[in-house]
Parts: structure tokens; sequence; C-alpha cells
């Protein structure tokens, strides 16, 4: 919200430096998130008077321009349409600062000889001043502009950014924060008096309004003129209205955009001879129904929006913008203004639908007050009676059939002390809420008061909420530091929290960086990860209204979005590249919300191309992304296992299912050719994908101590022949039940010529230690026979020689 210092000095008296009002709006929930000085820059520019106008003597298009500046008078050179005797100008002189109007930079006026006459100074148009983009013609200022004047002292004024909460609509005017700064400052606040004689007949006689749908519409007001004339509204609003970041159209328009600045009600003007009927009708759109806005773009729309129609079609989206066909044009001589009150729900979900935000919709969105429509409306038909001319109506047509009674809230006086921490009296509270306009009466016992909410504060509704109203104002900086009162709450473990922390850790310590991908994907990403381009498990839920074509599903998987980010990396970086992302899947439910399951995804992808003379290049390979995984879960303290994979987004022989025990927890594996084609990755990749929810319930035992042993160990290494078939890991599983055995670790495989056909060689060094002596020779071979008896039970292996 941008809101002028100049036009803010209308409504309240500013009787604190700029800086610490800042300061206050800030600590007060309006944060000031900018301040922008329109004429910091206007030393050398004057208010000056045009005083004669030649033409110039070697140019058809060009004149000589006599200004008077007060003290001195100067002729310059001027081209622009607009240039006229009597008019007030922005008449620069040599050496001021101005935006050139062809480059947009900031240049410096010097002496410019033009078509043989010299021309020391210029007249600005709003471009050269830096106010807007308009490079049209020159500003003409208002009669009432002093002669000489500096320019900053007329037209110069300081922006503020707010950044408005949204539990606060009515700080969405001037005047809302008018009454915030009278509450800070103590200052007086001054609202403009409304009134306008009514020269024309009855309004009941030339229009009506009809409410098909109170729940959404709980109020709607509406005045009536003729005769107005269609013209530019004066300076002083087009300036204001620009100020605000809002381009001025006419009188009609910018009076009601210059109410929605001013009170922070939106108003919309019809012409009055295009409403067929003359009657006004607040309903559901049809399903099907077809209108154009005032953007020229056709929007179908169905029975989820709420509309404004005549007794024939369409005339306006309500709350979200008008229709083409009852727009004021030049030639429109009778007006109908709407103010009026709808449901946010319905005008936010309407906004979403049609893709369609506007100032009026950002308002409605955050629900205004009931008793707002009749104010700004009577603010506008002033304003339109004074500016645009015509007659006003007799009455005002007010249809309000969602008319509440406001009921004061009791505020106990001990809730201060209870919420805030310090000691307040009633008179103390009742004090500060009058200034915010809050009406009060103190109980007899002064342990309560009775406030009554002032209309424009849709936000309160309890004690609390009064309580922070009080905070608020004082100042949080005023409320004393205490101890607390009580023990502090105990410490509530949460595991998944502390598990991702974990792994993140790990991950990092094994050269992973961390990535951070969109919930929201597209079919066409999910479906890349198939080598046949289809679908992977179930149909991911669809988002009723997706920002894009690419953001319109909830992810089913991590892996397509890891991926994306490994192809672009991949651009940038030859070296290995090793990534991994924590985050949540959402897997449909039939109706219900989808079930958020927390994921580990992981790739990597590259050579470890270390810089060295010997320039040793070692590859990726599967064992690398397999002993990873080992790494990982080790250092959280399980066991893990692998069993052969069917992951089809990897390849075949190179895949891996995750275990432990027999409890399946992820894969690992090479990813597909097909797959890396679709991500535009020409070097292979390795995947690891880990569910982090049953990591989190498999580890849920409480692990047991472990001394480290004290006695030596003793290894053995054996060569086995076994089957093809036969895995490493069913063999290690067998060892490592054995008694005695502290680690098998296999070192040698061979397959060729000395071996049978359809046999394999495996070696293991099987290390011994008891934890209660050193082990003899016979205690080893002893152990080491059975478990080669066993293997030549299970496998059949047999000890090579």
């Amino acid at each position: 919200m941008k809101v002028s210092v100049r036009w803010l000095k209308e409504y309240v008296d500013l009787i604190v430096p700029l800086e610490d009002l800042c300061e206050r709006l800030t600590m007060a929930g309006l944060e000031v998130g900018g301040v922008e000085v329109i004429g910091g820059e206007w030393d050398d520019i004057l208010v000056g008077k045009i005083v004669d106008v030649n033409s110039h003597p070697n140019a058809d298009r060009l004149r000589l321009v006599t200004v008077d500046l007060g003290k001195q008078s100067s002729t310059v050179v001027c081209g622009a349409p607009n240039v006229m005797v009597g008019g007030k100008v922005a008449f620069a002189r040599v050496g001021a600062h101005l935006i050139d109007g062809h480059s947009g930079e900031r240049v410096q006026l010097k002496p410019a000889k033009i078509r043989g006459v010299v021309s020391e100074g210029m007249i600005c148009s709003e471009k050269e001043l830096g106010i807007s983009d308009g490079h049209e013609g020159i500003v003409i200022l208002s009669a009432e502009a002093i002669v000489g004047s500096p320019l900053s002292e007329y037209l110069g004024d300081t922006i503020l950014d707010l950044d408005i909460t949204p539990n606060r609509p009515d700080c969405l005017s001037v005047i809302g924060i008018a009454r915030e700064i009278a509450a800070l400052t103590g200052s007086k606040l001054h609202i403009p008096e409304v009134s306008y004689r009514e020269l024309g007949r009855a309004i009941d006689l030339d229009a009506a309004v009809e409410i098909k749908e109170p729940n959404l519409c709980p109020r709607y007001c509406a005045s009536l003129l003729d005769g107005i004339k269609i013209a530019s509204s004066p300076q002083w609003m087009q300036q204001r209205l620009s100020t605000c970041g809002m381009r001025p159209i006419n009188n009609i328009v910018d009076v009601t955009n210059y109410v929605m600045l001013e009170y922070g009600q939106l108003l919309h003007a019809f012409d009055y001879d295009e409403i067929r009927g003359k009657k006004i009708i607040v309903r559901r759109a049809g399903n099907g129904e077809v209108m154009t806005t005032l953007d020229g773009i056709e929007r179908k729309l169905n029975s989820d929006f709420l509309v404004i129609a005549d007794k024939e079609r369409v005339v306006a989206v309500a709350g979200i913008m008008g229709g083409g066909d009852t727009e004021v044009t030049n030639s429109t001589t009778t007006v109908l203004i709407e103010s009026a009150n709808f449901n946010q729900a319905v005008i936010h979900r309407g906004s979403l639908g049609l893709r369609l935000g506007s100032e009026a919709s950002l308002r409605f969105a955050k629900g205004l007050s009931r008793d707002l429509p009749m104010i700004a409306l009577k603010r506008a038909t002033q304003l339109l009676a004074e500016i645009a001319g015509g007659k006003v109506a007799k009455g005002i047509i007010d249809v309000y059939p969602g008319k509440k009674k406001m009921e004061p809230i009791s505020l106990p006086v001990a809730d201060i002390k209870r919420l805030l921490g310090m000691e307040m009296k009633a008179g103390e509270i009742t004090k500060t809420l009058e200034l915010l306009g809050f009406g009060c009466m103190q109980a007899k016992s002064d342990s309560q008061v009775k406030v009554d909410v002032p209309w424009w504060r849709t936000d309160i509704s309890c004690a609390a909420d009064l309580v922070e109203e009080v905070a608020r104002i004082i100042g949080y900086d005023e409320i004393p530091t205490t101890m607390l009162s009580s023990q502090l709450p105990r410490h509530e473990p949460a595991p998944m929290l502390s598990l991702r922390r974990q792994l993140r850790n790990i991950l990092v310590s094994c050269g992973f960086q961390e990535v951070l991908t969109y919930s929201l994907t597209s079919l066409e990403m999910l479906g890349r990860l198939s080598p046949q381009l289809r679908l992977i498990g179930p149909t991911p839920m669809k988002v009723s209204n997706p920002m894009s074509r690419e953001q319109e599903y909830l992810r089913t998987s991590l892996r397509a979005g890891v991926l994306s980010v490994l192809a672009r990396n991949r651009r940038y970086q030859e070296d290995v590249i090793r990534l991994f992302e924590i985050g949540k899947i959402f897997l449909p439910r039939e109706r219900d919300l989808p079930q958020e399951k927390e994921m580990l995804c992981a790739v990597i992808s590259g050579s470890e191309r270390k810089l060295s003379w010997r320039g040793k290049v070692e590859p990726i390979d599967f064992f690398i992304a397999k002993g990873l995984v080992e790494s990982i879960l080790s250092r959280l303290g399980a066991i893990v296992g692998f069993e052969d994979g069917e992951d089809e987004s990897l390849c075949l022989g190179r895949r891996a299912s995750v275990m432990i025990g027999k409890d399946k927890l992820g894969v690992v594996g090479e990813l597909h050719p097909k797959v890396l084609e679709v991500f535009e990755l020409s070097e292979a990749a390795y995947l690891i994908e880990i569910d982090s929810e049953k990591l989190l319930s498999l580890m849920a035992a409480v692990k047991k101590y472990q001394p480290i042993l004290r006695y030596p160990s003793t290894s053995r290494d054996v060569a086995l022949l076994v089957d093809e078939q036969i895995t490493y890991q069913q063999i290690c599983d067998i060892i490592q039940n054995f008694s005695l055995v502290n680690s098998v670790t296999l070192f040698d495989l061979y397959a060729g010529e000395q071996v049978s056909a359809g046999k394999k060689s495996l070696a293991f060094r099987i290390i011994y230690q008891s934890p209660t002596h050193t082990l003899t020779d016979n205690e080893v071979d002893k152990v080491q026979q059975q478990i080669l008896d066993k293997l030549q039970l299970d496998f059949g292996a047999i000890l090579r020689s």
C-alpha cells in the first residue's frame, strides 16, 4: 500500500519527524517497507507562468515560449502541443537534474541551441520530472500554484510503502493509516465532511437493486447522477493517483479509484443507459455464461462466481472487474455508482478461478466492513457532483439483508496483566482504546471495561484482540521484561526432525549438497522416470487452480525434481556431482487428503577427477553408490542388506533393494539410459532413495551399549567355489551368524577358465574376535570348519585349494 505523506497531512497533523513516524508505524504492525521522495532533486525547478508564445523562425512545430518566474522571465524553445498563454508550468533552469525523455537516465540540463535559437531552460513533462512515464505534453499546474516558488513545495511529496497484514483491511486506505498515526502520536484526526445537493428526481423511480444471494452480498448501495460530462480529472487528483501507483483515466473512473484509496471501499461506475431493464441483480453466474470484462477478454463463468447482472446479461464479476457492455465512455451522460460488500471467500475463489487479481479483489478478499459502502458512496457522489457536474438523484438505494447488531466486548482489566505481564488501570486502558476510535465505558468496580468496536475494525472480536491493541499503541518496547512465572515446558522430542537433521549432516559429510525443489510438478515430468515414458505408481492429485502447466500436480516422487537439478548443474560442472533432497511426497487417497510421506532422494554422477601429476580418474559406479548407502545407514546404527531390485527406472543387473532385515527400505542403482536421455544427461547417474518414515520406525528400538573389544583379533582367508546364482549376501549372512565372527569382507571374485562352467569363486576375509579372551588356533579352526560345513550343506560350496 503506497501512501502519500502530502495526502495524509489533510487528515492528520504530522507532529513527529518522518523517520520517527516510520519507526512507530512499523512497531505498531504497519511495516514501512520503503520511503520514496518525489522532488528531492528539483533544486533548480520553479513554478512558472507562460506569458507569451511565438512561432519559431526556423521550425514549424517548435515555438518560443516566454515564462514568468517571478523575479525574472526566460524564453525557451518548446515543442509540446499543450503550450498556452496563462498556463502555469514546471520550469527547469540550467543546471537542473532531469530524466532524459529518450534514454530514461538522469542528466543535467545544459544550454542548447535549437534550430538557431538559444534555449536556456526547459518546460518539463511528467516523465522529465520523474513523476510518471507521461511524455505527450508539458505539466500544466493548477491556478493556485505560486509563480516563482520551488516546484518541490507544490508537487513534492514523500511516498510510504506499507506492508499491511491480512487482518487489517481498514489500513488499505489513506484514512485508515491516518487513524493509526493519530492514535500513535496523539494528533487530531480530520475526516472530510460529506455533503451535496440532490437536485434530480427520486432514485427509486429510475433504478432498482435485487440481491438473490444475500449470503454472498450482505449489502449493496447505489447512487445515480445525470447530466455528467466526461473529462480529465483535476490535476491534484491525477497527481495523488499517480503517486499511489494508479493511472488516471477520466473524471468518473478517477473518482472511484480516489475514494478506494481514501476509504478502502471498492466502487464501480456503470453507464446507466446501457443497463437493460434499469435493474441491478446480484446473483450467481450460470454454468457456461459468458461476458467480456473491461480488459477486453471474454470470460467463461460458472456457478462458483458471483456476478452483477441486469435483466438480460452479466455486466460485472462482483468484486473483481466490470464488464465492457456497461463501461463508462466519452458519450456517457448518466452513471450509476455501485458500492457493495461481498463475501470474501467467493471473491477470493473467483479471482483465482479467472486468474484475475485486481485492487478490488485484493481488498474484498480481506473482508471489508459492511458499514463502509454507504460512507464511501456518499463521498464518491460528492466528488462526482463537484468534478463531473450533473444532477444527483434524490436518495440512495441501500439493500442491506446482512445487517448485524454489534455487541460490546467485555475486557477484564486483569487480562492486561495475564496477557501482557504489566499492570494497567481501567482509566489508562480506556484512554488508549479511545485513541483508536473505540467507545469505552468503565464498570463501577473498575474491574472491567465495556468496549464498543468502531465499524471499520472488522478484525476485533474478543478481549484478547483489545489487549493486543493496547500493547500496539503503548509500544511493545514499553512492556517490562520479567522472569517466567513457571517452569519451562518439558521438551517434547520430535523423532522425524532429529532423523532429518542426522541424515542431512551425514550426507553433507559424504560430499553431497542439499537441494530444495517444488512440491508441484507435471504428469510429463513424472512420466520421464519410466523408460516407456509412462506414469509410475498412483495417479497424482491435481491442483484446482495451478499456477502453470508445469505445476499442476502434487509430486508422488522426489526423483524428477532432483534429476532436473542434476541436469542443470551438469551443464556447468564436469567433476562429480552429489545432490540430495529430504522432502515430502503426496500419495493420493480416495475422498481424502493425500498421504504425506517423507523421503530421501540422492543422485551421484560424474568422475572423481583429482588434480594430480598422475592424472588419475575414478569413475563413479554402482558399488560406490551401494557403499554410500551402507555408510549412511551404518552411521545411524542400522545393519543394511541388499536384494535384487525391480525398479524400472534403474538398469537391470545394476539395481538393488535396500533391506533392513525383511523390510524394504528403498532402492539404489544406475539410472536407465532412456531416463537419462529424457533428462538430457549424457553420463551415467546413480540413484539412492530411502523411505525416511520406515527408517525411523525400524530405528525406534533402544540402542544398546557395546564396549570396544579388548582382546586381539585373528583373520582367515577362504576362497569358495559356488554356483553363479548364489549371491555374496547369502553367504555373508550365514558366516556372520556364527559366534566369534566379527566381520566378513569379500576381496575377490573370479569366473573364468580355471573354474567350471556355471561356477564362480568368491574369496572372503573373516575376522574372528572374542569379547572374553584371546582366541587359540583350535578355537578358530573349529568355528571355521562349522562355517564351511554349513555353506556346503546350504549352497554346495567347495573350498578352493
